[in-house]
Order: C-alpha cells, then sequence, then structure tokens
C-alpha cells in the first residue's frame, strides 16, 4: 500500500491510474476506521478499482471544539486495516495542505442549501458546509473516480449527492448500506466512547428504528414511536424525523409510499444518529 501525504503527487497518483486505464474508487474517511469503512473499501474493490482512501480529520465539519479534540484517532490501526482490506493508496493530507488559513476562516465554503438546513444541519450550524466544502476537494484532487459513502450519514449522502450533481463533478456517487454489530448498533467511530451501561441503552436507537421500519404507519405515528423508544432508554433524544427521502422535507400524514425515518440523540455526552427507510399509510 503506497502512503501519501501531499496534495500534489495524490492527484499525479490518481491521473497515471486513469491513464492506465483503471477507474480510480475514493473512500473518504475521518480515521478511527471500523467495519463500516472496510466495507467501503471492499465494495470499491469488488467494483474493480484502484481504491485510494483519505484519512484526514476535517476540523470545519465540527461545531464543537469539544468534540473535534475528543474525536478518536487511531492511526497505526488504520493503515493496517486499509492495507488488510486492499486499499491501494492511502492518503494522509496535513491540515495545511487542506487548509492553509486555518485556524482562521477560509475564505471558500460550499454550501448546498435546503438539505444542509434541517436535521443535523439544523443542529450543528455550519457542519455541512464543511463536509460540503471538504469533499469538493477530496473530488477535485483526486480528478473523476468513483466515491463511497456509507448510508448511516444518510444526509451527508444526499448532501454529497446534490452538491456532485450541482457542480457536475465527473464522479458517480456509490451509496453502501449501513453495517451494524451482532446487536445492531450502527458502527461509528464515537462508538468507543460509550461505556458499557451507555452501550447497551444505545440499542434504543437501532431498536427503535426496527419498530417503524416493520409496518406501515402514518408519519406522525412513526415519530411517537421513535420518541417513545429512544426516551424511554433515557437517551437525550435531539431529533426524531420521517422525511422524503431525497428531499428531505418532512412527511406528512396524508403521504403514502416510502420515507426515511432518521434520528439523533446524545447518551452521555455522545452524540449518535441511525436512519431506516420505512413506509407511510396515509391518513384520510
Amino acid at each position: 500500500m503506497l502512503r501519501l501525504t501531499g496534495v500534489e503527487e495524490w492527484r499525479s497518483y490518481c491521473d497515471d491510474q486513469r491513464l492506465a486505464n483503471r477507474r480510480v474508487g475514493l473512500v473518504p474517511t475521518m480515521g478511527a476506521l471500523h467495519a463500516g469503512h472496510t466495507s467501503l473499501f471492499d465494495a470499491a474493490k469488488d467494483h474493480g478499482d484502484v481504491v485510494v482512501a483519505t484519512m484526514f480529520v476535517n476540523p470545519r465539519q465540527f461545531d464543537d471544539q469539544g468534540d473535534l479534540d475528543r474525536y478518536p484517532r487511531t492511526p497505526d490501526v488504520d493503515r493496517a486495516m486499509a492495507e488488510a482490506h486492499g486499499v491501494d493508496c492511502l492518503i494522509e493530507p496535513t491540515l495545511a495542505a487542506m487548509w492553509p488559513d486555518y485556524p482562521g476562516p477560509t475564505p471558500t465554503t460550499v454550501t448546498v442549501r435546503g438539505l444542509s438546513d434541517v436535521l443535523e444541519g439544523a443542529h450543528r450550524p455550519g457542519h455541512f458546509d464543511g463536509v460540503a466544502s471538504v469533499v469538493a476537494k477530496l473530488l477535485t484532487v483526486t480528478g473523476p473516480c468513483r466515491v463511497y459513502f456509507g448510508e448511516k450519514d444518510f444526509q451527508q449522502l444526499a448532501v454529497i449527492r446534490q452538491m456532485v450533481r450541482d457542480l457536475s463533478f465527473a464522479v458517480d456517487v456509490v451509496g453502501c448500506g449501513i453495517v451494524r454489530d451482532a446487536d445492531g448498533l450502527a458502527l461509528s467511530s464515537r462508538n468507543v466512547l460509550l461505556g458499557e451501561d451507555a452501550r447497551q441503552r444505545a440499542l434504543a436507537l437501532s431498536r427503535a428504528l426496527a419498530t417503524v421500519t416493520a409496518a406501515p404507519a402514518s408519519a406522525s405515528e412513526h415519530r411517537r414511536t421513535l420518541r417513545e423508544i429512544v426516551s424511554g432508554a433515557g437517551l437525550d433524544v435531539i431529533y426524531a424525523d420521517v422525511v422524503d427521502p431525497v428531499t428531505f422535507a418532512p412527511s406528512g400524514d396524508a403521504d403514502s409510499g416510502d420515507a426515511r425515518a432518521l434520528v439523533a440523540a446524545r447518551i452521555d455526552g455522545v452524540r449518535l444518529i441511525d436512519n431506516g427507510p420505512v413506509v407511510l399509510k396515509g391518513e384520510p
């Protein structure tokens, strides 16, 4: 596995792969890798891509300095996992290479209005500006590629798809299914911050989603079920909503068909998110 840190050598590597008629598959990560990340590496490899992974903890997407400081960092373990799962080139760019003006503000920002303003965006001001800006830079340096994201960050995936469409990046966005532990908890780099009791209570998120995905109901019934199960486990519910899976407009009780349930909660200071597809049974 090749390891690079500089933007120009990263750009040249990807250009060379395309000149050799090989497709580049990009997997952006912030490190602290787990099986959810490695499933993206595996998907890119299965699609026949030359797998390029980035590891960069992007400060611009954190609205809370304490959250940034606590974010897990396990670079040696991450490198071994990436190599074991067939990553051909691991990019670990420096902060100065990514954001030369940091900690000052970066003059250029990518904003995806609408999708960025609700749910995660409403509770974490500027978060999706930071996400869209860093992904835009990753795609600009990498060049034409497939880029892989997990559906656990479902709103993030929607924001990136919209940005790629609007700005005509020569990129195919590939969404991959949520990977869960055997007990149902969606894999997240933040899970390592949970104590034993907190982890058990955190299972309320996946339990709530399993309940609402099991049978059609109205949007308000789905929302009520989500809140009751998650708050009943002693978690602080940040949001629990049912929305259109493309526009993220809130679903109404007269709506029927496919929708997406998304929930975020805080437990012992750790912020967790999860989501899943639901079917709406419209009320007359």
